[in-house]
């Protein structure tokens, strides 16, 4: 309830709280425009009146086109070009419906070549029967407004414009009749585009507009300004004012009827658009503080009321309190004290002399306070009570998270919570505020662990078999368990259990000695779920003596090729067998005596573990051991190619090996030889020596391992020369195939070239012991003479040159 005051006895009277009634649909609820007369048309025109009552009807047309003129608005959206909402709120009141006057249209929808007839107009008005009474109560009204217009570049009194007019029988009350337009400076001439002696060209006022309000929207406009034809200009001239309230008090005219009319005109010659929004408020009851009348300490909140044009303000908080902004403004922001009090506002104009008082309490700030309490639980069914405790307020909410970062609404509102079927560790918080004025604050969270389900696992292996005096009993390992080890047990028969005492815990077990057959499981539990149980995993007895053997040696070394000998001694058994038989000389074979004395020879091409296994009937376990074998890598050894040369000339052999440590040469014989032990001595021969000398050459390591290679030099005795066959016979069965020179001391071909009859060269290469096969391009040659010539270069220096016929026989 609000406390009101008139202008001529606010000093003298006491205020007195009132209730006011507004008129009829004056706030649009209705979702029409009963009540309000309305016109649209030309500026300057005759308009189209559509007069009250107008019930049911929501929206008019634009003078004669498409567009809607005026539109009664019960969805809030966005302006596209102020970006404000078309419902507004303002100063903490949420209007519920507008108007829209006007459009983006302007003459040229007319699609008229003719001269510009002139902008278009559109007005709503409403009768105020204001009701009689003393004139020292307030009867107030608020309306609110928020503007689009569009530059026009024209003469201020020619702009597009909106205003608003209240007036009396006999008067209009400027205060609550504003008018706006976008201000230019008047140096336009007469008789600019558009016709009609309009002016065009006039520069904007931007700091007028700016200061009047204004914001130059960054949507751009297609403006056809000064143009009857089809082609615009996208151009940035929309400029917009944000809702803007107008408070009057109508108290001085009891009785009487007052007119609020609003109204939009684009701009006089017709090419620039203005339109507006309009909203009332459904309170007439003087003026009312908007804000909270329970204030948290401490807290920032803001109050405000209707704003008034060219009005003054004064507000009172209570003591302890602190006014941060606004104490000469309409929105006052403070700093809320201990203690409540009142807070009052008052506001005058020319229009109004108002004032209002609201009561306001205060409630101590939030205290979150924490949940108890920390809990852990075994994945899937299980349930947790969490409580929030040590709050100053209510519980608004409780949020959950599973990594304490990321949080998500449980949207739940009470002092406790049951957490319920976790399989992840959570924690949980509650959200606690006292009052709506403190704000929300978050509760020390509470975590409530969980636990996997136990998963016994199993014990490998399962199935185990043990022989009399075997020496090495198999270890028993659970694995694929979740949980820790309570205990082990053991049974004789897989049905009554005894636990291990003392407690073993450990993963693994290694039994000390087996007599009979016996059964082992283990039992697991993980944190508070409960334990599980492992299947059992059994040890089988066999009263037979375990096979028993010694080796020798069980490491041995051998070069490639070679054999390694094996000792081995059978003590306990009935037969023996080879992992690879085929590498051993002596294979498999049964036990007829004990001690049984074995030597074989193993042959392998690779390092190899070789595994004597040694059964005993009656006993399924086999005894193994294993002979090692290193085996050197296979030594390669080359000598070179056959070559050939002649007497005098020197030979350099180079003989390779692969394995760098086989470093030991011999060559064998030693005809001709500067050295027998090196791996590249020179050859160099007389007439007394053989005409065709095979060497053989051998490398060996500091083990004993060794390679070989043999070399084939062939030497003639008639000086150095390149001799040439005259025929060859390329018919595919590798006898004299091509046709090769044989360059005998040459170190160097230039040269070998064939050519046909005609003078074509149909081969040619410069590398010794390559030759022609008798193709050309890949085509066999028929039976045919052809020319050759060749050129190389001997040992001494010599250029050999020689030329001739040659014929391919097919």
């Amino acid at each position: 309830m609000a406390l009101f005051c008139g202008l001529s006895f606010w000093m003298a009277n006491p205020c007195q709280a009132q209730l006011q009634t507004c008129p009829v649909n004056i706030n649009f609820s209705t979702g029409d425009l009963a009540n309000w007369s309305a016109t649209t048309g030309l500026v300057g025109g005759s308009p189209i009146s559509y007069p009250a009552p107008n019930a049911g009807i929501s929206t008019l047309p634009e003078f004669n086109i498409q567009t809607t003129g005026i539109r009664v608005i019960t969805t809030s959206s966005q302006d596209h070009y102020g970006k404000f909402e078309t419902v507004p709120v303002v100063n903490g009141y949420a209007y519920n419906y507008s108007i829209q006057l006007g459009s983006t249209s302007n003459s040229h929808d007319l699609n008229s070549g003719s001269p510009n007839p002139g902008g278009f107009t559109r007005s709503v008005s409403y009768v105020i029967n204001v009701p009689p009474g003393s004139t020292a109560v307030p009867y107030t009204m608020t309306y609110a407004y928020a503007l689009v217009l569009e530059n026009g570049t024209h003469n201020s009194n020619e702009q597009p414009l909106f205003k608003a007019t209240l007036q009396t029988k006999d008067s209009i009350i400027t205060c609550a009749s504003p008018q706006y337009y976008l201000p230019t400076l008047n140096d336009a001439q007469s008789g600019g585009g558009g016709g009609g002696g309009s002016s065009t060209g006039a520069t904007l006022d931007s700091a007028g507009a700016l200061a009047g309000g204004f914001t130059n929207s960054p949507e751009l406009f297609l403006s056809y300004s000064g143009q009857a034809g089809n082609n615009g200009t996208w151009l940035q001239d929309v400029w917009t004012k944000g809702w803007t309230e107008v408070t009057f008090d109508l108290s001085q005219y009891r009785g009487q009827q007052v007119t609020l009319s609003f109204e939009t005109d684009n701009c006089r010659p017709g090419a620039h658009f203005a339109y507006a929004y309009v909203a009332l408020r459904n309170t007439c009851a003087g003026l009312e503080i908007s804000g909270p009348d329970v204030a948290c300490t401490n807290s920032s909140l803001t109050y405000s009321i209707p704003a008034l044009a060219g009005g003054t303000y004064a507000w009172t908080v209570p003591s302890g309190w602190t006014i941060i902004s606004g104490a000469n403004s309409n929105i006052l922001t403070v700093e809320a004290g201990a203690t409540g009090g009142e807070i009052i506002a008052q506001q005058s104009n020319s229009c109004a002399n108002l004032k209002d008082t609201i009561q306001v309490t205060t409630t101590p700030p939030t205290v979150a306070g924490l949940v108890n309490a920390d809990a852990t639980v075994c994945s899937g069914s299980n349930s947790t009570l969490l409580a929030n405790a040590g709050a100053t307020g209510n519980v608004v909410n409780w949020i959950s998270s599973t990594n304490g970062t990321n949080w998500t609404s449980l949207n739940v509102v009470a002092n406790q919570y049951t957490a319920q079927n976790l399989t992840a560790t959570t924690y949980y918080a509650a959200l606690v505020q006292n009052g709506p004025t403190c704000r929300i604050d978050t509760a020390t969270a509470a975590i409530i662990s969980v636990d996997e389900k136990t998963v016994a696992g199993s014990i490998q292996p399962s199935d185990i078999n043990v022989c009399l005096n075997q020496p090495l009993l198999p270890t028993l390992q659970l694995a694929g368990n979740t949980g820790a080890v309570v205990n082990w047990q053991r049974s004789a028969d897989n049905t009554s259990w005894n636990n291990f005492s003392p407690a073993n815990q450990q993963s693994s077990y290694q039994p000390a000695s087996i007599n009979s057959t016996v059964y082992y499981r283990t039992i697991v539990k993980n944190g508070v779920c409960p334990a599980d149980t492992t299947g059992a995993a059994v040890i089988r007895f066999y009263n037979t003596a375990f096979p028993s053997a010694t080796i020798s040696p069980d490491s041995s070394w051998i070069c490639y090729g070679k054999s390694a000998i094996l000792n081995a001694t059978i003590t306990t058994g009935t037969s023996y067998s080879w992992s690879t038989p085929s590498i051993v000389s002596g294979g498999n074979g049964t036990v007829t005596s004990l001690p049984r004395n074995l030597t074989v020879t193993a042959t392998p091409s690779a390092t190899t573990d070789l595994i004597l296994s040694v059964n005993n009937a009656g006993c399924p376990n086999p005894f193994t051991d294993t002979f090692h074998i290193n085996v050197a890598p296979p030594i390669r050894v080359f000598a070179g190619n056959d070559t050939v040369v002649v007497v005098g000339q020197p030979l350099q052999l180079n003989a390779t090996v692969n394995v760098p440590e086989a470093n030991a040469f011999l060559w064998m014989p030693s005809t001709g030889l500067s050295n027998t032990t090196i791996p590249n001595p020179v050859a160099q021969y007389t007439n007394n020596d053989p005409s065709l000398i095979t060497y053989k050459v051998s490398a060996t390591t500091p083990a004993g391992c060794q390679g070989t290679d043999e070399i084939r030099v062939t030497v003639f005795k008639t000086g150095a020369d390149i001799f040439m066959p005259t025929a060859f016979t390329p018919n595919g069965d590798g006898h004299n195939d091509q046709i090769i020179p044989i360059c005998v001391g040459v170190q160097q071909l230039n040269y070998f070239r064939i050519y046909n009859r005609w003078g074509q060269l149909v081969f040619s290469t410069s590398v010794i012991g390559r030759g022609w096969d008798g193709r050309i391009s890949g085509t066999m040659q028929a039976s045919s003479n052809f020319v050759y010539m060749v050129q190389g270069i001997d040992y001494l220096g010599r250029v050999i040159t020689k030329k001739g016929n040659l014929l391919l026989i097919r």
